[in-house]
């Protein structure tokens, strides 16, 4: 079974086939940043029109998703997908059956599918990018919440708002790589638009000043979500995914700012990186289709 699988990012679509045993046969990827809805969806159907025939449609995208109906009440890091039909829009255009799951519920099934937690009943996945999602697997399930909203790390609070303007003091927008390359860029009074969050990990590994401290921000304040985190929901291990995990220091790093915690719960990269989005999104369109043919 060929399955067409979609990784919706906040900056890049990731296009894939893959097939029943989590295999990539074939992938690509565009550039969607500040894209409209109507400019995602055509990329989406020029891809299927390429790449036919498959079994069905695979997506992972961000939000709040209902994962049975493929209803997005808010669309996170992409507003023009707030209240929208994406699997009716897409049987419709298509006539393929087709499943919609949040990213970061994906990247936990990736995990559980075919990485590092397939043994595990209880873990985290903590994603980092463009901003920030998370999921919960406890007691062998994924919690999935009342309204779809279980496992949004990013709302929690990183210091104690002191009026009503909440965001600021969340995880969301102290410890995704947009708010690294904001926080430097405030003190650098450099543009965003030219600094990456390489530029600044490696301004960071030149041990400049600016970068230092707000790597260092970053770091603490990622380490105090971690340990409420490990509070609350008591894992075996807390997975972490996303482009800064492909720094090979990372997890030092991170152990270094853990260290004050003393945290007995092991810390991991994801395993499958930029493809766990596609792999979660297969896995998930796998259990919709075992579901409905029962």
């Amino acid at each position: 079974m060929d399955i067409a699988a979609f990784d919706i990012g906040g900056t890049s679509l990731k296009m894939g086939i893959t097939n029943a045993q989590g295999k990539i046969l074939k992938s690509d990827s565009v550039d969607i940043a500040g894209q409209p809805r109507e400019k995602i969806l055509q990329e989406i159907m020029n891809w299927l029109k390429s790449n036919s025939p498959c079994a069905g449609i695979a997506v992972s995208t961000p939000g709040y998703v209902d994962s049975e109906t493929g209803f997005i009440t808010m669309g996170g890091t992409i507003p023009e997908f707030d209240d929208f039909h994406l699997k009716q829009w897409l049987e419709e255009k298509t006539s393929l059956p087709t499943s919609v799951e949040n990213d970061a519920h994906c990247a936990l099934l990736a995990e559980h599918w075919l990485g590092k937690a397939k043994q595990l009943n209880d873990f985290l996945m903590l994603t980092i990018g463009t901003g920030l999602g998370g999921a919960a697997f406890c007691n062998g399930a994924l919690i999935r919440g009342n309204r779809n909203r279980a496992g949004e790390f990013g709302c929690l609070l990183t210091s104690r708002p002191k009026d009503s303007d909440i965001a600021p003091h969340t995880m969301g927008a102290r410890c995704t790589m947009t708010a690294l390359r904001e926080n430097y860029c405030q003190r650098t009074k450099k543009s965003t638009d030219e600094i990456s969050g390489k530029d600044v990990f490696d301004a960071f590994d030149n041990d400049d000043a600016d970068a230092r401290k707000v790597v260092d921000e970053f770091y603490d304040d990622l380490s105090a979500c971690l340990y409420n985190l490990a509070s609350v929901f008591d894992p075996q291990t807390i997975f972490i995914g996303g482009g800064i995990t492909e720094r090979e220091s990372f997890l030092d790093e991170l152990a270094g700012h853990l260290e004050k915690y003393d945290i007995d719960i092991r810390i991991e990269t994801a395993t499958y990186g930029n493809d766990s989005g596609m792999l979660g999104a297969s896995c998930h369109f796998l259990q919709t289709q075992q579901v409905s043919e029962k």
